[in-house]
């Protein structure tokens, strides 16, 4: 942890000018904490739906300062990489951890439910609320924990300075209150604190019963047992509340009464009574749902109540879409798309791998919403198609986001084998029980197998994840800049050769590698080009040219690792590569990851490696060598695929099957004028033309389709005596063929032609001219 003496003791100089009795004091080295970083400004927040005359009816929303944040975040980053590579937090813990979430308790529970409804057992789970948890949690406690993982020195004592003697002020509007002082509990708005609290929570899950499984997100605990017996369920989970109510008694905490609440999952028939739970002297209610990190479970588990629960959050939100999206005056195309898949199709996307379980019947629920949402946004009138609707916004229905978003998980999953469901999911239990009983619905695992084998990617092997450098790794990725200075479109390739030769004059002292990466229809390859050496791979189909691109740098050092030379230059094409050397994140590729992490072996051990970009396909000897390397390559190993790859290609896939779906709409009259699901091009038009255009373009307008809204007969145009359409007005009707004439040089011209993807403005003359403008 140097880095943060060096980076606290630069900070400490312009944070600490209103500590003038201690100039210069370096927050770590000398332990001394600023008083002003104790302090927090509370704003109470009201809660939808509470009576604002009471204070416990408002959220508190803590102001600390910005600077002391971030000296947290360094803090943090190095404290949550000692904890994740000791393993020191519960494997069924998810809050605020890398790779994990609330969809993994979710499923966990789900995939639990469904493997007792098919084996005629009863689940009984019990969900607790803490009270005020944060306010409570036991601040010796937390260094206590902390000192029986072994940390010492300088961490535990910033993290004794940072709890002790917190201080706050309320402030309602412009007026402040005293100041009152926080005896116990982490500062809420800080970003040490949730790791804080979790540290002091991770033990509660500890010594539960054998058949009593538990998730834990942060706070929110919830155990469950199944079993054909109810008394032996009962057993288990008394046990598991004494225990669990032992632990949060010895620790401080309070487990809520009247919050806490179980639910009897079952689907066998005849009569049965409900589980007995005492809480204390308590007995725990049994509620028919029970909401768990955001969804809501019931007792039959048919998510209807869930579904439901979500359509009228969103019809809620639409109001809002409403008001901006006026066909006359409203925001332009673009940004209320961004805004309905931010406030609205966010809500329909979360956990949906996990309710779209749910029957045909209750799910077509959520279809009117998003249909309302996408015609709002585009301004379409009421009797498009839906089919039209999501061509036009590129966005797919429902059905096609819920699979792409339950196959990405899944592969996630995969990559992790260490994720603590990954067994239910990649090996589920019970395939026989449920090919048996088809009215059961299968498990989560069960239902991808069918997804995958539709999609032929069942046997797809997926790169495991890469753990990342430590946080106070330093990191020095050395590169030679000579030639992007240059415009490449602009610089003739004997410029380019002519530079790199007195490149190579000015470093001859380094030995040159040459690395490569294809990608093609049906092939993906890398290679590696040394002085007297050619090494050329065949990566899998699904790959990207990134992947094979910094795969090749990666073979190279590997490579370079064996060899006794020890100052290098690796020369590659690719400018993503080198970029993603120089920013990598814990979000990187895993190859960029063991990319740095071998870098740093090899300048341990005395090698001095530098990189270079140069351009491709300027007549640089050693890079046409490794291009032609990589193109020709046939030697194909057993090669995962990284995650980010099989994510586009699934991505590709759903495409594929969005595309035939819309293929299949031969009688659509947008599919006539754009038969891609690419849609149209972003057009700057005022929002009353783009929703004329729109309008135009899906063939439905006010004069052509209103009839379906007033149930009269459709319109037909009174010289032809032929119904009424746009293409009948734009090429057909004779009684325009002058003002087709005038305006498009074509009597009869064609709807690609001028509703494509550059519509001509003179479209809008030439209603405005017969008298149709305000109509459509």
């Amino acid at each position: 942890m140097d880095d943060i003496d060096s980076a606290t003791e630069t900070v400490t100089k312009h944070i600490l000018g209103a500590e003038r009795s201690i100039p210069k004091t370096s927050i770590w080295l000398e332990e001394y904490f600023p008083v002003t970083w104790r302090k927090a400004v509370v704003i109470p927040i009201p809660k939808p739906g509470k009576d604002p005359q009471i204070p416990t009816s408002y959220r508190p929303i803590a102001l600390t300062s910005c600077l002391c944040k971030l000296m947290e975040r360094m803090v943090n980053a190095r404290l949550m990489h000692v904890l994740e590579e000791n393993g020191f937090l519960s494997n069924f813990q998810s809050g605020f951890r890398y790779g994990r979430g609330t969809i993994d308790n979710v499923l966990m529970l789900e995939t639990a439910i469904r493997d007792a409804f098919v084996t005629k057992k009863h689940l009984v789970s019990v969900f607790f609320d803490m009270d005020k948890a944060y306010d409570r949690t036991w601040r010796s406690g937390i260094l206590k924990d902390m000192y029986n993982m072994g940390f010492r020195g300088k961490l535990p004592i910033f993290i004794k300075n940072f709890l002790m003697t917190r201080t706050f002020q309320v402030r309602i509007g412009d007026i402040l209150s005293q100041n009152f002082q926080q005896y116990e509990g982490v500062p809420q708005g800080s970003v040490l604190s949730v790791i804080l609290f979790i540290i002091k929570l991770n033990g509660i899950i500890n010594h539960l019963p054998q058949y009593v499984h538990s998730s834990l997100y942060v706070d929110d605990l919830q155990i469950y047992c199944a079993s054909v017996n109810m008394s032996f369920i009962e057993r288990q989970l008394q046990t598991a509340v004494r225990t669990i109510t032992c632990w949060a008694n010895k620790n401080g905490f309070i487990i809520s009464n009247q919050k806490t609440s179980c639910v009897h999952f079952c689907k066998i028939r005849g009569i049965h009574p409900h589980p007995e739970i005492f809480l204390g002297d308590t007995p725990i209610p049994v509620v028919s749902e029970a909401k768990f990190l955001g969804i809501i479970f019931d007792e039959k588990l048919t998510f209807k109540p869930h579904i439901l629960n979500i359509k009228q959050k969103c019809v809620k939100t639409l109001n809002l879409l409403k008001i901006l999206s006026n066909t006359s005056w409203g925001a332009d195309f673009q940004s209320l798309l961004k805004i309905y898949k931010s406030l609205i199709l966010s809500k329909l996307d979360y956990g949906c791998m996990i309710y779209g379980s749910a029957s045909k019947s209750v799910l077509q629920i959520l279809d009117p919403v998003h249909h309302l949402g996408l015609r709002l946004a585009s301004g379409a009138f009421r009797t498009s198609p839906v089919h039209s609707l999501y061509v036009i916004c590129g966005v797919p229905c429902l059905q096609f986001r819920r699979q792409t978003l339950s196959l990405k998980y899944y592969f996630r999953i995969k990559g992790d084998s260490e994720h603590p469901i990954y067994d239910r999911v990649l090996h589920p239990l019970f395939g026989t029980f449920y090919s048996n009983k088809k009215s059961y619905t299968p498990s989560f695992g069960h239902r991808m197998r069918f997804l995958i084998e539709d999609l032929d990617m069942e046997n797809v092997d997926i790169l495991a994840k890469e753990e990342e450098t430590p946080p106070w790794t330093e990191r020095n990725i050395a590169v030679i800049d000579d030639f992007s200075k240059q415009i490449k479109s602009l610089t003739p390739d004997s410029v380019y050769l002519q530079l790199f030769y007195s490149h190579r004059q000015q470093f001859s002292t380094y030995e040159a590698v040459f690395t490569d990466g294809s990608k093609t229809v049906n092939h993906v390859g890398s290679a590696v080009v040394f002085n007297h050496l050619t090494i050329a791979e065949k990566l899998h189909d699904y790959c990207s040219v990134f992947t094979a691109e910094i795969y090749a740098i990666l073979k190279a050092l590997h490579t370079i690792e064996l060899q006794d030379i020890k100052k290098w230059i690796i020369y590659t094409d690719s400018k993503s590569s080198v970029e993603a050397l120089l920013y990598s994140s814990r979000d990187s590729h895993p190859f960029v990851i063991q990319c740095i992490k071998l870098i740093y072996i090899l300048k341990t051990n005395g090698h001095d490696i530098n990189f270079c970009w140069i351009p491709g396909h300027v007549g640089i000897r050693g890079n046409e060598q490794v291009d032609r390397a990589a193109k020709t390559s046939v030697i194909k190993e057993n090669f995962s695929v990284p995650l980010n790859d099989i994510n586009q290609t699934i991505k590709s896939f759903i495409h594929k099957k969005w595309q035939g779906q819309w293929d299949s709409q031969v009688h659509n009259k947008l599919h006539c004028i754009q038969p891609s699901i690419k849609g149209f091009k972003h057009t700057n038009f005022h929002r009353n033309i783009a929703v004329k255009l729109t309008r135009l373009r899906i063939g439905h307008t006010y004069f052509t389709h209103n009839h379906l809204l007033k149930g009269e007969p459709p319109p037909k145009c009174a010289s032809c005596d032929t119904i009424l359409s746009i293409k009948h007005i734009f090429s057909e009707c004779p009684n325009y063929s002058n003002f087709r004439i005038k305006y498009f040089n074509n009597p009869s011209p064609d709807l690609t032609d001028l509703l494509g993807d550059a519509p001509s403005f003179k479209l809008f003359y030439f209603l405005t001219d017969i008298g149709l403008f305000h109509l459509v």
